[in-house]
């Protein structure tokens, strides 16, 4: 979701798509915020306090917020600042999922002493989707279905509607033998014998896309050994889907 007055990068859901909503709730976001200081201060103080607030963060919740307000930690990737002017500091921060970017800027004014709030935001990057390459207004798609309806053209619609395997494009791939897809769309673990390839450094416990040899998404899922395992062990479990996407019988059914 987007807070009111925020704009930018909103990823939305269509039919079955919405599905695929869970696995984009935990990807890091980037944001560009304008915060307002209530008292100049020198670059080099700002320079610090942003520094100083990226890693590991404490953070309250605001008092208007989703969850429970309790003291919890969020990873700060970086925060960088793009100009200062006078009382103006403008940055862009990427950040673990849920961190509260207005209460970052009223923390990081507490800490120079003077105070600040957030007087803009726009988030640039949701999990896979970015500002510069993914963002499709609404005018656009408008444009796009007028495009369809009455010309029959799908091309610019396809360009706004995207594939459910756009939104999992930041997720580890393992990719299955053909003869194993059936097996996992009907919600079987992923045994090692049925893995082709699986990409580098994947961990225990991590999420995962099982994807076919076309790249085609057949489930999300829970890495049960690392990428180099699965390529050392003859068997054993490679992975647990959590959520299949693909239906049963699209790729033949294997007897043994």
């Amino acid at each position: 979701t987007l807070d009111p007055g925020v704009t930018g990068i909103l990823p939305v859901a269509l039919g079955k798509g919405t599905r695929v909503a869970q696995p984009l709730l935990t990807t890091g976001k980037e944001y560009v915020c304008l915060m307002k200081l209530h008292a100049e201060q020198p670059k080099e103080e700002v320079l610090s306090v942003l520094e100083q607030f990226t890693g590991k963060i404490q953070q309250l919740p605001p008092v208007k917020s989703a969850i429970k307000r309790q003291w919890r930690y969020r990873n700060v990737y970086y925060n960088e600042l793009l100009d200062l002017a006078g009382t103006d500091v403008l940055f862009r921060v990427g950040c673990q999922a849920g961190t509260y970017i207005r209460k970052l800027c009223h923390d990081m004014g507490s800490a120079m002493g003077c105070g600040a709030h957030m007087q803009e935001l726009r988030r640039t990057k949701a999990g896979p989707f970015r500002e510069d390459k993914s963002l499709v207004t609404l005018y656009d798609l408008a444009d796009a279905f007028v495009y369809w309806q009455e010309d029959g053209d799908e091309k610019e619609l396809r360009k706004c509607i995207k594939p459910l395997e756009a939104a999992i494009a930041h997720l580890p791939k393992i990719a299955v033998l053909d003869t194993t897809v059936d097996s996992v769309c009907h919600g079987a673990t992923l045994k090692v014998r049925g893995v082709a390839w699986a990409e580098a450094n994947i961990q225990v416990e991590e999420l995962v896309a099982v994807m076919t040899l076309k790249g085609e998404l057949v489930a999300v899922g829970k890495a049960k050994i690392t990428s180099k395992e699965m390529a050392r062990q003859p068997s054993g479990v490679a992975a647990k889907s959590t959520q299949v996407f693909m239906q049963p019988g699209t790729y033949p059914k294997v007897h043994p």
